[in-house]
């Protein structure tokens, strides 16, 4: 025979994945054909019998186990949330024997919602573990200030919630955006969606403090200081997120929008503070300086200057 069997039968596994070369597959096939020894070694490789009972059995222990801890998970979460039961229960008995009525049995439980949310959540759900957590945690912070606000009669809810939801917004929506179900629908708009929510949950707040104050040419002054701000941001975040350059040329561009819109900004702000002065006591404020605004663009031009310049030499590199 040609080749040497103990070469054919290191080559036997490749060639039987086809992951040979043309001479290495022509080399195998001359030698089995003649060869019954290495023939017999090549169609027990071909049985596949063997791989597929040991992928079966792979599959039966990781399904096994993924129950064993979904059991343990559940069962850890019913004692979590049995313990979280007692202050409850104790708070109800003392509530209903001393005849002061439930007001703080309602309270006890709205607040015994959030460690319930951080820990028989996670516990519980058999999928999307954080993305549960999080919005079952916002939930319950505002069903409790919804209960405090309701037994102590006071009309500050619509404040504190949105004001709340803001903040748990920052905190929470870039985890929540990256993670299942929602980051199957967002792909590759994650960023978007988080500056979204961002100035959406920042206005509702704006607009519930308005309306819940009251006061003459709030939202005059509250949106000419809010709008250039969010546009500033916006821009900035689309410049770096998508604009096809280097960092000095987007560094440069972010100078050059900052400075431009910081200054039309100003001006739009003391416009309408000056236009709003009749509401107010005192009026301090001070013009925007063009020079600084100048400057500014100044910059941002020598920054993008040199960035094209660093890119055209990196090109040519």
């Amino acid at each position: 025979m040609k080749y040497e069997c103990e070469m054919i039968e290191d080559l036997l596994p490749l060639y039987k994945d086809g992951a040979c070369s043309t001479a290495s597959t022509r080399a195998v096939e001359e030698h089995i054909a003649e060869c019954p020894k290495c023939k017999e070694i090549f169609n027990i490789l071909q049985d596949t019998k063997i791989d597929d009972m040991i992928a079966l059995e792979k599959e039966d222990v990781i399904g096994s186990q993924a129950k064993f801890f979904k059991r343990k998970s559940a069962v850890a979460g019913s004692i979590v949330a049995g313990i979280f039961m007692i202050p409850i229960l104790i708070c109800l008995v003392v509530a209903l024997a001393g005849g002061n009525g439930l007001g703080w049995f309602f309270i006890v439980l709205a607040a015994m919602l959030i460690p319930s949310s951080l820990f028989v959540v996670p516990l519980m759900a058999p999928k999307n573990r954080m993305f549960l957590t999080m919005t079952s945690f916002t939930l319950s912070v505002m069903i409790l200030l919804a209960v405090c606000c309701i037994y102590s009669g006071g009309k500050w809810f619509f404040i504190a919630a949105s004001a709340v939801l803001f903040g748990l917004t920052i905190w929470f929506a870039p985890f929540i955006a990256c993670r299942r179900p929602v980051n199957a629908y967002l792909k590759n708009f994650k960023g978007v969606a988080v500056m979204a929510a961002y100035t959406f949950t920042y206005f509702l707040m704006i607009i519930c403090i308005g309306i819940t104050v009251a006061a003459p040419g709030y939202f005059r002054l509250a949106f000419s200081i809010s709008v250039p701000l969010f546009i500033i941001a916006w821009l900035m975040f689309l410049i770096i997120r998508y604009l096809p350059a280097n960092g000095l040329v987007k560094a440069g561009v972010c100078i050059l929008m900052m400075s431009a819109v910081g200054y039309l900004g100003s001006l739009a702000i003391a416009y309408f503070m000056v236009k709003g002065a009749e509401t107010m006591d005192v009026l301090i404020y001070s013009d925007p300086s063009p020079l600084m605004m100048i400057i500014g663009v100044g910059i941002g031009i020598i920054f993008g200057i040199i960035g094209i310049l660093v890119g055209k030499r990196g090109g040519k590199n």
